[in-house]
């Protein structure tokens, strides 16, 4: 990074944008840290590339929160006050998010967090912003699918109430699923860090549920779908974003077959903006993108845009650029931001099957 940046100072006059970036780039959520990371470093180089912002660099500066409570809160401080940066990116987990959302509200640098999805996020204050959808519309669209697609009508839920993220999805999949005449047959819960669920799924087998909704992250979602397979159940799996991490098959293996989970992108989709992405990240890291490196890079350029619009980078003057954003074409789609700093935009519906994630449809809201 110091070397390009030095590449970059010799190309342009002034000195570098920052863009704040905290994710969980070690620790349980690592996988989440460095899709992220990858997409946020794509995004800066292609913009510097491009000509930069305002004339001058974008530097990402980047600090790890090690997937650890309350260092997001010091990582959001420490690029406030040490490295001065226009804007703040991060991060995946609604909890970790709503950690900095505080901190940057209260120093007014404006926050976008490119897939936490509490609706409690943006509810902190008028300088936090929102590139994927929120829980609300993922609860509802995964329920749908389940009803009136699959014909699922007795779904169980296995909340990790450690989690805002898993607490909400979970309440806002049931109001769905119960108000298109499904029944919640079973609801267990477990902390964030057990990895043995054998007795919450004891409890739901006997439920005699045709789903099992999971509003967890990847690690519990493989745990659970080996270990459901083994007590003999078939409940069809489903889940919401958190799945999103190559680390989900790893762990799962063949027990995922047959699970759906909704997200914010689709490698599979034919918009010229999403297969450039996509050609441009296999061509740098060898691999395909998954949804949270495509929602960063779409929250690093989102920013730069609104830099762009503002013709600053003072605080008050990004918020209004990023406040004002409509149908900014990105690789996850057109995303307007609207009067609540949420983003209007479509959701993917993912199956596994044969081992792969395969793409189903997009859903509107």
């Amino acid at each position: 990074m110091a070397a390009a940046l030095l590449g970059a100072r010799a190309l342009f006059a002034g000195e570098p944008v920052r863009i704040g970036f905290f994710m969980s780039i070690t620790g349980r959520d690592a996988s989440f840290g460095e899709a992220s990371l990858r997409g946020a470093r794509l995004a800066v180089d292609e913009l510097n590339a491009s000509g930069g912002v305002l004339g001058r660099p974008v530097e990402l500066v980047v600090e790890d929160n090690r997937s650890l409570a309350g260092e997001s809160a010091t990582a959001a401080k420490k690029l406030i006050s040490r490295d001065r940066v226009a804007a703040l990116v991060g991060e995946c987990s609604s909890a970790r998010t709503l950690e900095a959302a505080s901190v940057a509200q209260a120093g007014g640098v404006p926050l976008v967090t490119p897939a936490a999805t509490s609706p409690r996020i943006t509810q902190v204050g008028d300088e936090i912003f929102r590139v994927c959808f929120a829980d609300p519309f993922q609860g509802r669209v995964i329920a749908t699918f389940a009803r009136r697609r699959l014909g699922l009508g007795r779904a169980a839920l296995l909340v990790d109430s450690s989690a805002p993220y898993s607490v909400g999805l979970a309440e806002y999949f049931s109001r769905t699923f119960t108000a298109l005449g499904g029944e919640i047959v079973a609801t267990q819960s477990y902390m964030g860090s057990e990895t043995d669920f054998r007795a919450q799924l004891t409890a739901i087998r006997a439920a005699r549920p045709d789903a099992l909704f999971l509003p967890g992250y990847y690690v519990a979602a493989g745990l659970v779908a080996r270990q459901a397979r083994e007590l003999g159940m078939k409940a069809t799996l489903l889940g919401g974003d958190g799945f999103e991490a190559p680390q989900l098959l790893e762990i799962g293996g063949a027990a995922l077959e047959g699970t759906y989970y909704a997200t914010h992108f689709a490698v599979e989709s034919t918009g010229k903006a999403s297969r450039g992405f996509v050609e441009a990240f296999r061509g740098r890291y060898g691999t395909v993108p998954n949804g949270l490196a495509a929602l960063t890079y779409d929250a690093v350029r989102l920013v730069a845009d609104a830099i762009g619009r503002a013709g600053t980078t003072e605080h008050a003057s990004v918020r209004r650029a990023l406040a004002a954003t409509r149908d900014f074409a990105g690789v996850t789609g057109l995303t307007t931001i609207n009067a609540q700093r949420e983003a209007d935009k479509d959701a993917a519906i993912i199956t596994i099957r044969d081992g792969r994630a395969i793409f189903v449809e997009a859903i509107r809201p």
